[in-house]
């Protein structure tokens, strides 16, 4: 994110009441002229560096595929993940620009989380904030937290939104909440990580070698030196397509009394 950016997140999560661990929190890459048209959550936040480069699953609930469905009984190896809902997030608020999948980038938040009991205010906050900025929702599809629940941000349908200089249209956003310039990837996190990326690829026919990071489309570190050096060395490629060998990836929407008691279980600390 750039640095202007990054003092008007002070001042609107201060405004917020929000801890300062969390103000430089969200915009791994979203441009106010981006957003558009209306519908569910998600979004990344990064700091500028120089390495260009060039290198979603629906919204609301309903029971289980390989896409994403929402149920009371999700296949015991389904990624679950929390609806928004469940997380308390916002109304939309404004339009969706529509597109297709072909693409899968990976994002990290640029601050730290140290406390995983935080995670589900840390995405409210990172969607007020792009909610500020004029944008719809969340500027992500999906945000994992350092424990490597899944939280639903946009659909995956919509467009995401983005503060640097790269064209999201056709991007499955996938991010990861944390710092991976200043820490590193947790292995809960990056397990859920590999997962959501092996669902992405399967559902959209995407080569796991061409799932990029944030830094290799534009003028950013996001997402981090820690987790973008999987990228580089071509570990996460290698994970990637071992749990493709292994079958299908399906996702499951956890929403209601059961979204409900993930979240609190997860602000007690227990998952």
């Amino acid at each position: 994110m750039r640095h202007a950016d990054s003092q008007d997140r002070r001042r609107f999560l201060a405004m917020l009441g929000a801890a300062a661990v969390a103000v430089v929190a969200a915009a791994c890459g979203v441009r106010s002229d981006q957003a558009s048209v209306a519908q569910t959550s998600a979004v990344p936040t990064t700091e500028p560096t120089t390495n260009p480069a060039a290198a979603a699953t629906t919204s609301a609930p309903t029971t289980t595929t390989t896409s994403t469905t929402t149920t009371t009984n999700p296949p015991t190896d389904a990624i679950e993940v929390i609806c928004k809902e469940a997380w308390r997030a916002q109304p939309v608020a404004g339009e969706f620009r529509e597109h297709q999948i072909d693409q899968i980038t990976v994002h990290h938040t640029a601050v730290l989380l140290e406390d995983n009991r935080d995670a589900p205010a840390r995405a409210r906050q990172h969607q007020a904030y792009h909610q500020s900025l004029s944008w719809p929702d969340l500027a992500y599809h999906y945000l994992i937290d350092a424990r490597g629940n899944v939280y639903e941000g946009r659909p995956v349908t919509a467009i995401g939104d983005t503060a640097t200089e790269y064209d999201t249209t056709g991007h499955l956003l996938i991010c990861c909440e944390g710092h991976f310039d200043e820490q590193t990837v947790p292995a809960d996190q990056y397990t859920m990580l590999v997962r959501m990326l092996a669902w992405g690829a399967a559902q959209y026919g995407i080569d796991p070698t061409a799932i990029r990071g944030h830094r290799d489309l534009a003028s950013t570190t996001c997402p981090g030196d820690a987790l973008h050096a999987k990228l580089a060395d071509g570990t996460l490629f290698a994970d990637v397509a071992d749990v493709l060998r292994r079958g299908a990836v399906q996702l499951a929407v956890v929403c209601g009394g059961e979204g409900e008691a993930r979240v609190a279980a997860i602000e007690a600390g227990t998952v």
